[in-house]
């Protein structure tokens, strides 16, 4: 009974009822564009940074982390690979080394961070190949091939079919020198990555840097970085068993972990701000309601209606507004999200500055039940605990001075 009386109730006051809604339908859908294309934007930074070089999660040997020096390396790695490929989640594993070496064309030279990988399962934890623009990538059977940056490349003032020079320390600290041709030359769009890395077959780096069969890590990949981040427990029982230590995300990027939390925690307070705002409106609307509906709260408590009875009538009042109001914001919200997950929203003019963050030129906002709901629960739950104002209020009303009020 007391639903029915509340919802006609609502309907007394169109006006009042419809823009009360509007505005927390408005708000609503806000929150469910903006979570939606914040947490999309985030998932976006995190997947495509990660798929440029670093992959997904790493095991490593302990230590390596703080000092990645090429003599800290897995002596076994293929044993390892075997089992965590057999993991639900893990899709590929390939097997790296990496150290410091100074390339030389001529009389030219730089120093480069050079990466030994394996040709074939490289390219399915790391989008690099996809970024070479000239030449080619390393392929299965290379020997002495080498693929570059396209800003190293011009500063050693090589194109594709040249030979440089490699020279630098092996893992048992005798001098590696090698000559490789370069195949070639991809350009990520990341200043640090293009002028500063090399890759080689790993076989050829082992050979080069006295590895023995060796690797410094072993890069993960997955369908989705989610689903790689719920299969991290299970990797981490296996690399224990093998004297590695994994790392997830946030490990292989404490950076752009910070600089995800940072931005988390600002747009939290604007939008905290936003529902209070949204809330004490409609909590004002409703308390003005309740003073003008005093006389004929006075004559229910006169006929015999319990004061209870009226605040909780009250109260359910609110919860169909902020109810109403929220499921049509969230419809609206949903939509248009869907309808710019699909076809992006275009950065125009910035995307340098977005290549550099492992953005593309469009942002794609993505709909999830968390970015659907917190938003407008959030105004929910708030206007049903504020109701307890009004509620306070009608409880403490006597009738003969309720039917008095004007």
């Amino acid at each position: 009974m007391l639903f029915g009386l509340a919802w006609r109730n609502l309907w007394r006051q169109k006006s009042r009822t419809i823009l009360s809604m509007t505005s927390m339908g408005f708000a609503s859908c806000l929150l469910v564009f903006v979570l939606s294309l914040q947490l999309g934007s985030y998932e976006t930074m995190k997947t495509n940074t990660l798929r440029i070089f670093d992959g997904f999660a790493q095991l490593q040997p302990p230590g390596y982390a703080d000092d990645p020096d090429i003599s800290n390396y897995i002596h076994d790695p293929v044993a390892a690979i075997a089992e965590v490929r057999g993991v639900n989640g893990i899709s590929a594993a390939s097997p790296r080394s990496s150290t410091f070496v100074v390339l030389a064309n001529g009389e030219i030279s730089y120093g480069a961070a050079v990466f030994g990988v394996d040709p074939v399962a490289e390219s399915a934890v790391s989008s690099l190949a996809t970024s070479v623009g000239a030449g080619r990538y390393l392929s299965a059977g290379d020997t002495d091939t080498m693929v570059l940056g396209s800003a190293l490349a011009r500063n050693l003032g090589v194109e594709i079919g040249d030979r440089v020079t490699l020279l630098g320390s092996a893992a048992d600290r005798s001098v590696a020198a090698d000559s490789l041709q370069v195949v070639g030359l991809f350009d990520t769009g990341i200043p640090q990555v293009d002028r500063q890395v090399a890759q080689m077959p790993i076989d050829r780096f082992r050979d080069t840097f006295m590895m023995e069969g060796g690797a410094n890590v072993i890069v993960l990949g997955g369908e989705s970085l989610s689903r790689v981040n719920r299969a991290l427990p299970e990797v981490r029982e296996i690399g224990a068993r093998h004297g590695l230590v994994t790392l997830g995300w946030a490990e292989l990027q404490p950076a752009l972990k910070q600089a995800i939390t940072l931005d988390a925690t600002t747009s939290s307070a604007i939008y905290v701000s936003l529902v209070f705002v949204v809330v004490f409106i409609i909590l004002n609307t409703l308390y003005m309601s309740v003073l003008e509906r005093t006389r004929e709260f006075g004559v229910l408590l006169a006929i015999g209606m319990k004061p209870g009875a009226i605040g909780r009538m009250m109260w359910i009042e609110l919860i169909l507004l902020a109810a109403v109001g929220s499921f049509f914001g969230i419809a609206l919200g949903a939509t248009a999200v869907l309808w710019f997950q699909k076809h992006g929203i275009p950065v125009a003019g910035m995307e340098d500055i977005m290549a550099q963050f492992g953005l593309p030129s469009r942002i794609y906002p993505r709909l999830s039940l968390f970015s659907a709901l917190a938003g407008p629960a959030a105004i929910l739950i708030s206007v049903t605990l504020g109701g307890v104002i009004p509620f306070l209020r009608i409880r403490r009303l006597e009738p003969v001075s309720a039917m008095g009020a004007a």
